[in-house]
């Protein structure tokens, strides 16, 4: 696992940012339900929101160097941001895609360490 930085990606205003970060793409998580469920909300901006604050975590994570696209998490983070793309560009799929989501946003953030940093080709 890549070590953490200090400096700015490792301050305590950086942990706030990617605090609200983080409430604001459950936020837009209970948008996008609230829309595939039938509320008379927008899907299109709920997306929107759902993918901006996904990659806005993913970056603040990469920089903070808690995450890296070449392990088991990036490779799931770089999925879901596809799977919302597909959401937007197969509307029709879109509830079954939500939910692939839920369950592989459960699966990858409460798995245990290992196997969360998981290399191919390191072993483990």
């Amino acid at each position: 696992m890549a070590e953490r930085v200090d400096g700015w990606a490792g301050s305590e205003a950086a942990r706030w940012l990617s605090i609200a970060m983080r409430t604001l793409h459950l936020c837009a998580v209970a948008w996008t339900a609230a829309a595939l469920l039938g509320a008379p909300v927008a899907r299109s901006g709920a997306l929107l929101l759902l993918a901006a604050s996904g990659a806005a975590m993913l970056t603040l994570d990469l920089a903070g160097r808690r995450i890296r696209l070449d392990e088991l998490a990036g490779a799931v983070v770089l999925a879901k941001l596809a799977l919302v793309a597909a959401m937007w560009a197969w509307p029709s799929l879109a509830t079954w895609l939500f939910w692939a989501l839920v369950v592989a946003s459960s699966l990858s953030s409460h798995a245990p360490r290992p196997v969360r940093h998981w290399r191919p080709g390191r072993g483990g």
